[in-house]
């Protein structure tokens, strides 16, 4: 423990952002991370605690005491090497997690919790810049050859932990461009690519094998999941080709909205949205974009995609931002004593909000309204909650106008036609069926088949994928050498 008394000295230091105003001018991100002595008065707060609730708060078990001490005394280069231990990608999650060990913090008890996400932001930062971030290729070869589908953080995991066992990886990717939901679910503002494309290096590096624009399994004519897939290659392909093949794909599947009027023109899923963004940026040449410029925008959806299609369209000079929420209004402070060291329920107001954006709560959308074919309102009511019901309340009932209606709902499932493709058992929200504490983790019904992150979970956090990933990749190599000695 480096500093005994820095919990009591030094207060909760928060990343800076650059002012709205020159931020929507721009995609690239504008967090401001904490400088070096910034990171280490930080450090300096971890109470080193005998049970650390941040590990288990923490889904791939980040060893936080360490590198928070680490840090504190300057010994940043074991601080990385730590950090790595436990988690493949820390600039993804240092950027996009919402930093469930900070709600486990024993300090958040009854104060403010230890920054550990900006320090794993500093941390992670400052080895790329260094150059200590390195390709780590096996010193020997298996012989095993393994097929992981979907390159998102689950699959970029798996691919990078079988590949340092000696494995020979390929990674098959149905879109343009590597990095899943990563790729072409979070904003630039909020995680610039440039993130991604230095480790596919690192990993192309390490022997990893990435072929893009490869759909596995026939495609639903109907879905509207971005697929810019040039080639096919059928299950029964893998089957014969590799040893081993892990499902890694994303929850793409949107849940819709069943309302009058949902097929208007105007009315979109959020991952309709937010992809062609990302696209634009990246230098891709679309046409019929779907823009929110100069539109009366309503996104129906609570979340964190909720929040990106806000940021998003304000980007775009939207006239007005709404945003709705099925739930009631949480609260803005927790009641810690109850809910700690658990994730709360609580307001949460994330930088596109602040950037402009009307929240209401506890409303439903009762029908979309157009005209000529195209949206302009929708129809709304006020709701209450009464013993877990959702009840109307009478004479609440609102007309909001709205030329743009993007659905960020949340995902139901992921592409059914993938998991059919193998023969693969679904479990019952349309999820690969496979247990993760058994002797057979990760396994599917089908030999030699395995699936991790979304498609098994279904939709979660960019940590838990690589999580899952990690844990599908050690679950793998056991499969195929009768033991491992990747970290679980």
């Amino acid at each position: 423990m480096g500093k005994v008394t820095g919990f009591l000295e030094y207060e909760r230091l928060e990343e800076g952002y650059e002012p709205p105003q020159a931020r929507l001018k721009t995609w690239k991100e504008f967090v401001i991370t904490l400088a070096d002595d910034q990171a280490r008065q930080q450090g300096a707060r971890c109470m080193d605690c005998g049970t650390p609730f941040c590990n288990s708060g923490c889904p791939v078990n980040n060893i936080i005491p360490d590198f928070n001490d680490l840090v504190f005394r300057g010994d940043w280069q074991e601080a990385i090497k730590t950090l790595h231990q436990t988690n493949n990608f820390p600039e993804f999650t240092g950027r996009v997690c919402p930093a469930p060990c900070e709600a486990a913090c024993t300090l958040n008890v009854n104060d403010d919790a230890v920054g550990i996400k900006s320090i794993e932001h500093a941390i992670i930062d400052r080895a790329w810049a260094e150059g200590w971030v390195q390709p780590q290729p096996p010193t020997l070869k298996t012989g095993k050859k393994v097929a992981v589908v979907g390159s998102g953080p689950a699959g970029l995991a798996a691919a990078q932990q079988l590949a340092r066992a000696g494995h020979a990886v390929t990674v098959f990717e149905k879109n343009s461009r590597i990095g899943g939901l990563l790729r072409y679910g979070i904003p630039d503002f909020k995680m610039e690519k440039s993130h991604i494309d230095r480790r596919v290096a690192q990993m192309q590096a390490e022997g990893v094998v990435f072929r893009t624009g490869v759909l596995v399994g026939a495609w639903p004519g109907d879905s509207k999941v971005t697929n810019d897939a040039k080639e096919t290659i059928t299950a029964e392909q893998l089957n014969a080709e590799f040893d081993a093949v892990l499902l890694a794909g994303g929850s793409e599947t949107s849940r819709d909205l069943p309302v009058p009027g949902r097929d208007l023109d105007g009315v979109h899923f959020a991952m309709e949205f937010l992809p062609q963004q990302n696209k634009v940026n990246a230098g891709d040449k679309l046409k019929g974009q779907i823009k929110a410029t100069g539109k009366h925008v309503i996104v129906i959806g609570g979340g964190d995609t909720g929040s990106d299609c806000v940021g998003t369209s304000n980007r775009h000079g939207a006239a007005s931002v709404t945003q709705f929420e099925l739930l009631p209004k949480p609260p803005e402070v927790e009641d810690r004593p109850l809910t700690w060291p658990y994730w709360p329920i609580k307001l949460r107001t994330s930088s596109s909000h602040e950037e402009g954006c009307q929240r209401e709560f506890a409303i439903s959308t009762k029908e979309l309204v157009g005209s000529k074919g195209r949206v302009t309102a929708l129809k709304t009511v006020r709701v209450q909650w009464q013993g877990g019901k959702m009840i109307e309340v009478p004479g609440s009932e609102q007309e909001y106008k709205a030329d743009l209606v993007l659905l960020a709902m949340g995902f139901v499932a992921p592409v059914a036609s993938v998991l059919d493709a193998f023969g693969v058992e679904k479990d019952g929200r349309g999820n690969a069926k496979a247990s993760t504490e058994t002797a057979a983790a990760y396994a599917t019904n089908v030999a030699k088949v395995f699936a991790a992150g979304d498609m098994r979970r279904g939709q979660s956090l960019v940590v838990w994928a690589i999580r899952e990933g990690r844990q599908a990749a050690r679950a793998v190599d056991e499969f195929l050498m009768g033991t491992s000695t990747l970290p679980r």
